[in-house]
């Protein structure tokens, strides 16, 4: 608890308070209670269902660090003085539900107390804050509990709801940029669409099949993110595709449509990508993905994992070469000088 009040001493100001009307804390600290004055106190020992958001400022931009609205649920923390730093305690034990809290603390302190290091678009001479919103307070554990789980159920209808709503956006764009470009594609059941550029032959792949295929993958934007025909990417060879998963849902999705030597293109929905989460540094959450896909070749069970155990002992054969040229540029420390 208290390495987690530390790292979140840093939010939202709100625009209504004047400068002047924080209050001294302890340890540099600085803090104003926004407060009607009616809600119920918290004692000690009781559980605190709170909103947090962070936030650094300055002169040129206000950077949000983390809000628990976003995420969705609120955050829920006992009150005693051995959750919280002893400056922290001092502040939040004056605070009544439905309380506002703005704590700020000089950047410079922030700083001088982090060895690690702070991002660097934070400057000495401004502010972190954090803002704190009680919701409501429970006097035992069984309540917590109680609490949790209404936040997740509710959370959890919030999601779904999202959910549907980005699969009618997805469709929508997807759609549109099919019709504008005049691009003729075979919806599947899910929702991808698949443009069929050159028929293959054969059956179609199954759940029975594996596919040895060649891609590229792009963002809807157009950002290429992976090839296996890239040489910039390193890995130049087919990929195997087990078409019971182990890739996204889109990839069964759409090779299901294919066969032997098939090239098409998928538009896959962000829900059949990666949805809400995203994947590195270049697919951002509801991204829509497109994929150039070859089907080099379509192996039954038996095929597939004598291929799986070729690819296996390649990775060892490399993995042993590699050792040995490791191993060669150690000094030899048998040898008397």
């Amino acid at each position: 608890m208290k390495q987690f009040f530390y790292a979140l001493s840093a939010v939202l100001i709100l625009g209504s308070c004047g400068e002047e009307s924080f209050k001294k804390g302890d340890k540099g600290l600085e803090y104003k209670i926004i407060s009607d004055g009616n809600g119920k106190k918290i004692a000690y020992g009781n559980f605190m269902q709170i909103h947090i958001k962070n936030f650094y400022k300055d002169a040129k931009m206000d950077t949000v660090l983390g809000d628990s609205r976003t995420a969705g649920m609120p955050q829920i923390f006992p009150l005693d003085s051995t959750g919280f730093p002893p400056e922290y305690f001092k502040i939040v034990n004056q605070i009544k539900v439905g309380d506002s809290v703005v704590i700020r603390m000089k950047t410079d302190s922030m700083i001088k107390n982090t060895p690690q290091g702070l991002p660097p678009f934070i400057k000495k001479g401004q502010y972190f804050y954090t803002t704190l919103k009680v919701i409501n307070i429970f006097e035992n554990s069984q309540q917590v509990d109680s609490a949790n789980r209404i936040a997740f159920e509710t959370k959890s209808k919030a999601d779904s709801i999202n959910a549907i709503a980005q699969v009618a956006k997805d469709d929508k764009i997807i759609t549109e940029y099919l019709a504008k470009n005049n691009i003729k594609a075979q919806k599947t059941p899910l929702g991808a669409y698949v443009e069929i550029i050159q028929q293959g032959t054969g059956i179609l792949l199954d759940s029975s099949l594996s596919a040895k295929v060649n891609y590229t993958g792009k963002t809807f934007a157009g950002k290429v993110f992976d090839s296996n025909t890239d040489v910039q990417f390193g890995h130049q060879q087919p990929y195997l595709v087990n078409m019971k998963g182990g890739v996204i849902r889109g990839w069964i999705e759409g090779l299901s449509l294919l066969s032997k030597g098939a090239k098409a293109r998928f538009y896959i929905p962000s829900g059949l990508g990666y949805g809400a989460q995203g994947s590195g540094a270049d697919i951002k959450p509801n991204d829509i993905l497109i994929f150039d896909i070859e089907v080099v070749d379509v192996l039954n069970q038996q095929q597939a994992m004598a291929e799986k155990d070729k690819e296996r002992k390649l990775m060892e054969e490399l993995q042993k070469r590699y050792m040995d040229s490791m191993n060669k540029l150690q000094p030899d420390t048998t040898k008397k000088n």
